[in-house]
């Protein structure tokens, strides 16, 4: 079994950063990349500010900060990997790009180094198929806010081997989080539930039975929910909805999974929730404003 002692890290966004830090304070080294210097500049920017929040609310010491960002190297190019235990791919939620990635990072990794995703809903299998290593391929699927959210899904190909398998369980346990296994179905376990449910809020929007205040508040106190299906949706990102709601359509071919036309029509004019600053709340002026 692999000892994961190095990681690679390919994109330095809200996930791919949040990432690096749990990894980084778990006392694992990083390598850090992104498709440009300044991404990754951003990306260590974002993890060393919550670090430092971090240390200002006594939830974690200065020295350990300190080690954290220590172990955090920036990767310029894939070169930066030969000598990673495990690399994650943690790109855009399209699979294209995907691919391209997986094509070009192989021949630079070790024989024995493990290649992960962290795709929240496309086929580990179909991703495995083009890489040179599909038995060391395997899903590791993180929740957002990843330095926040306990549950890590894991999910194997149909050529993942045990081995590959067992240490990822092990890498999950040792960042101080909960792995629960799912099989390679479109979107998983989590978001094959959450994504239809935020897709069907969206259709109470647009067919007018509330508006964006009253669909989030129900939810909130009328479910419990930490946060209403409209307001999540801004927070996961607008554009990464239809994403994951399409897999699921092409999938499974069931019209029940068809992206909202309203989503559609919020993405088209980029308003893509909190990113862009405008998604069914309006957040320019500070506090959030429902958009209708």
């Amino acid at each position: 079994m692999t000892e994961i002692n190095k990681i690679g890290v390919i994109g330095a966004g809200q996930m791919g950063s949040g990432i690096a830090q749990v990894c980084a304070v778990a006392g694992i080294d990083i390598a850090l990349n992104d498709v440009s210097e300044e991404r990754i500049n951003a990306g260590l920017a974002t993890l060393g500010g919550n670090l430092t929040r971090l240390v200002e609310r006594k939830q974690l010491d200065e020295a350990t900060r300190a080690a954290a960002m220590a172990r955090i190297t920036p990767a310029l190019d894939f070169e930066a990997f030969r000598d990673c235990d495990l690399v994650i791919e943690v790109a855009s939620e399209n699979e294209e790009i995907k691919r391209k990635i997986f094509t070009k990072v192989c021949p630079t990794l070790r024989p024995d180094c493990m290649l992960a995703t962290n795709t929240s809903s496309i086929s580990i299998t179909r991703l495995a198929s083009v890489t040179d290593r599909p038995e060391r391929f395997i899903g590791i699927h993180f929740m957002n806010p990843v330095p926040r959210m306990q549950l890590v899904e894991i999910i194997r190909g149909i050529a993942t081997d045990d081995a590959t398998f067992e240490a990822s369980k092990k890498f999950v346990a040792r960042l101080g989080k909960t792995a629960t296994v799912s099989e390679d179905f479109p979107a998983f376990i989590v978001n094959r539930i959450l994504l239809p449910m935020i897709n069907e809020a969206i259709y109470t929007l647009y067919e007018g039975v509330g508006t964006v205040d009253a669909i989030d508040t129900a939810m909130r106190l009328g479910a419990n929910h930490p946060m209403g299906p409209l307001q999540l949706a801004d927070f996961i990102g607008l554009d990464t909805v239809p994403s994951v709601m399409q897999v699921l359509h092409e999938g499974l071919a069931d019209s029940k999974y068809r992206p909202c036309p309203l989503l559609v029509k919020y993405v088209e004019a980029g308003w893509l929730g909190r990113k862009t600053q405008r998604g069914f709340y309006d957040y320019r002026s500070g506090t959030p404003i429902p958009t209708r």
